[in-house]
């Protein structure tokens, strides 16, 4: 007689589901510079105005479609989910900001860095706030990521801020996201229901002081501005589906996609100059990226006889 799935069987397939879904965001994630490569002569924060409101928009859609607003509301009338979602929903609007703010001004190198970092970052989290073991080689390899982050700073003579608070704002991102008792979907979609009265009140404002690019004449803005909303929820949902399933330290791998395709874009197809500070930095990171998986790939075998994915439960 049968009685379903087993619970391993059960937790195998949520955790197969989720390295696609991380797969999937990732991937899109490295190639978000040539999208705002496009829109780099429109300010930052009007971008992340549009993304924030076309996102409402797109995700009130997907709602209604998929009858979620029951959901929505039994949130709202969760103070302790609601105060999460709020602070998912700062941290989000800043990464994004700063991830504009370096893509315009040329600095897709040091974005890559930062988003190089933030698997360490996530390991860092995992160990200080939700008490995950931190093993020997993963301590070395915080201190090889710090050692980079040092030299850059020292060579250059300052401080990488870009690479660390991208890595800092969305490595906290995903760690409040996986405590949030709600799916991909209605996560995402309260949390731009909170930025966006903000972003659109300041849109409306540069509207009328016709200071706003959208509507202002351009067809190439008034078709890419509005995609923003999709480029920018999709990955989003693909990502949270994938952090409710995964451990952080394996979104922490998965993530190395991501800085890699940046990394490629910026020195090959943007001519940003990699100087050999830079790869002396790099190098360290790169050194701790590869003891971490390296710990993580002797873990997983030693605890599950290497019939798992590396780093996963």
């Amino acid at each position: 007689m049968s009685h379903g799935p087993s619970p391993t069987a059960t937790e195998a397939a949520a955790t197969r589901k989720g390295v696609m879904y991380g797969l999937a965001a990732y991937l899109v994630w490295g190639f978000f510079p040539l999208y705002f490569k496009a829109v780099q002569h429109v300010p930052p924060l009007e971008v992340v105005s549009h993304r924030i409101v076309w996102s409402m928009l797109f995700l009130a859609l997907l709602v209604t479609g998929t009858r979620r607003w029951r959901e929505i509301g039994a949130a709202f009338r969760t103070p302790k989910t609601i105060l999460t979602l709020s602070g998912t929903t700062l941290l989000i609007a800043a990464n994004w900001l700063i991830f504009i703010f370096a893509v315009e001004k040329g600095e897709v190198l040091q974005s890559s860095l930062g988003y190089f970092m933030n698997p360490l970052v996530n390991v860092f989290l995992g160990f200080a706030l939700l008490g995950e073991r931190l093993r020997r080689w993963q301590t070395v390899s915080l201190v090889l990521a710090a050692s980079g982050v040092l030299i850059m700073s020292l060579r250059v003579g300052q401080i990488p801020w870009i690479a660390l608070l991208l890595a800092v704002t969305f490595g906290l991102y995903g760690l409040l996201r996986k405590t949030a008792v709600v799916d991909s979907l209605v996560g995402l979609s309260i949390e731009t229901f909170l930025a966006a009265p903000a972003a659109l009140a300041f849109l409306c404002w540069l509207g009328m002081a016709g200071k706003g690019a959208f509507l202002a004449g351009s067809l190439h803005d008034d078709l890419i501005l509005p995609l923003a909303g999709v480029v920018t929820a999709v990955p989003l949902l693909w990502f949270t589906a994938a952090a409710r399933r995964l451990r952080l330290a394996t979104m922490g791998f998965l993530q190395y996609i991501t800085p890699s395709i940046q990394f490629i874009l910026a020195v090959w197809a943007f001519g940003e100059k990699f100087t050999p500070t830079h790869l002396i930095a790099f190098s360290c990171i790169w050194g701790g990226l590869a003891l971490y998986s390296w710990s993580a790939l002797v873990s997983s075998r030693r605890i599950a006889g290497n019939e798992t994915i590396p780093g996963l439960k």
